[in-house]
């Protein structure tokens, strides 16, 4: 049907009218359901910033049941008429948007909520999301386990890459850090760890509830709660800063020497990497089966069984590198545990063990592995890209990301390549980095260098490169 001009006109003018109104639904765009991260496209959010978690959970270790508030305070980056939520295998039952009921739905692990009323660009809102149910562990790609582990004693909830998305609904990817305030409740005899100070410890009951607080911008994948039996420890180290330990009483023996030298590695390692970035360190300390791995969850690493000096190192120079700074996107994972594994290297050295020059030489010349595969692995793809999500915790993210640094310590000489350490730290503090970002920082550190055989053979280049 034809509509005559005038009438064309006015519609016009109707539907401007409507679009310019605020909380009508009109103006604003659903959020996208992830960030488009080239390996994990749905993780995370768009359309907003998460500036705080406060978490409210109870967990019984004999039922296995987890039930949970997620109160969460963010900012909107677009004019919202929805928006998306992490949150897999946990049953959402209520959800509010600044205290009034919001319409909402589960597919996968994607929640969608739609608020009674559009959120503003710039907004600052509040979403309070209460669920529970049986939490789930998450398979990764490479075959590994995380999000929520039982144990023996209890149970360890670990994120990395996306399983934080099994405990508490968010936007799970690394490049939206929050702050967070956790209260867990365990029946009486239960203790929890977790990430930053305790604030309180309270029983009431027959239960008791262990309050967190995390001050500094922490990604997901790096949150942790821990519920179990544990034997803690509180000290300080040498400046003052606060030591936390929690350790499963098997392991108590095992671990008593390697964690009394926390106040050593961390004095080294502020001196090689800069001032530490967060209010207090640690390390908890779990049975060998609890999980397959330790991670470098953030203040406190996680280990199954007790670490050697050397893994020790390695995840607690993780708080600066993948933690402080933490990647962009999953594609720059050898940010992560590049700098990790050359820590390692660092540490060896000092200590009057192989020098950096004798393990690089030794992974070049195929003699640091006895096994030839293995020594074969470290070439089977580039550091900054491997070839999909089920490669980004393999050899060549760790050891030839490794050797791209000691590539660069050789080029621009010691005294440089240590401010350059301590500058990167001090540049991005608690915030997201990419590949990009770090070569661009290194060849503005050493402009008259010449950085491109090792961007082109060694950090993208596949193979092994012709010369070491």
């Amino acid at each position: 049907m034809r509509i005559p001009r005038p009438l064309v006109m006015m519609t016009a003018v109707a539907v401007a009218a409507l679009t310019a109104c605020s909380g009508d639904g009109v103006r604003g765009t659903p959020g996208a359901s992830g960030v488009r991260d080239p390996y994990f496209p749905k993780a995370g959010n768009g359309g907003y910033d998460i500036g705080h978690y406060d978490l409210a959970l109870a967990y019984d270790p004999d039922t296995e049941r987890l039930a949970g508030t997620a109160t969460i305070t963010a900012r909107a980056t677009q004019d919202l008429s929805a928006f998306n939520l992490d949150l897999k295998g946990l049953d959402v039952e209520k959800v509010t948007v600044e205290g009034r009921g919001a319409r909402f739905n589960q597919a996968g692990q994607e929640v969608t909520v739609r608020p009674s009323d559009e959120l503003d660009d710039g907004e600052t809102f509040r979403v309070a999301v209460r669920y529970s149910g049986d939490p789930v562990t998450v398979t990764d790609p490479d075959g590994s386990e995380e999000g929520w582990l039982p144990t023996e004693d209890g149970a360890v909830g670990l994120g990395e890459p996306t399983g934080s998305m099994a405990w508490f609904p968010g936007s799970h990817h690394p490049s939206d850090k929050a702050t967070y305030d956790l209260a867990v409740t365990v029946p009486e005899g239960f203790g929890v760890v977790s990430n930053g100070e305790l604030t309180s410890e309270a029983t009431r009951g027959g239960r008791t509830t262990f309050t967190w607080h995390v001050a500094e911008p922490m990604s997901s994948h790096v949150a942790m709660v821990a519920v179990g039996e544990w034997k803690t420890g509180r000290s300080t180290t040498g400046d003052g800063l606060p030591v936390y330990t929690a350790v499963d009483p098997e392991q108590a023996d095992a671990s008593r020497k390697v964690l009394g030298r926390i106040p050593e590695i961390m004095e080294w390692a502020q001196e090689n990497f800069g001032p530490y970035p967060f209010s207090s360190t640690g390390a908890i300390v779990d049975r060998v089966e609890d999980a397959g791995y330790a991670l470098e969850t953030q203040n406190r690493p996680y280990f199954p069984g007790a670490p050697d000096t050397v893994l020790l190192v390695h995840e607690l120079a993780h708080q600066w590198y993948g933690n402080s700074v933490s990647p962009k996107t999953w594609r720059d994972m050898w940010l992560n545990e590049g700098f990790a594994t050359y820590a390692e290297w660092l540490w060896e050295e000092d200590e009057g063990g192989d020098s950096a020059q004798e393990t690089f030489d030794a992974l070049y010349d195929g003699t640091y592995y006895p096994d030839e595969d293995e020594s074969d692995s470290v070439w089977a793809f580039p550091p900054a890209d491997p070839p999909d999500a089920a490669h980004i915790s393999e050899s060549p993210v760790y050891q030839r990301g490794a050797m791209v640094l000691h590539k660069i310590r050789r080029t621009v000489g010691d005294d440089a390549f240590w401010a350059l350490l301590r500058g990167w730290a001090a540049a991005h503090r608690h915030g997201n980095a990419d590949t990009e970002d770090f070569t661009a920082y290194v060849e503005k550190s050493a402009p008259d260098e010449d950085f491109t055989e090792i961007w082109e053979d060694w950090l993208y280049g596949d193979g092994r490169p012709k010369s070491g």
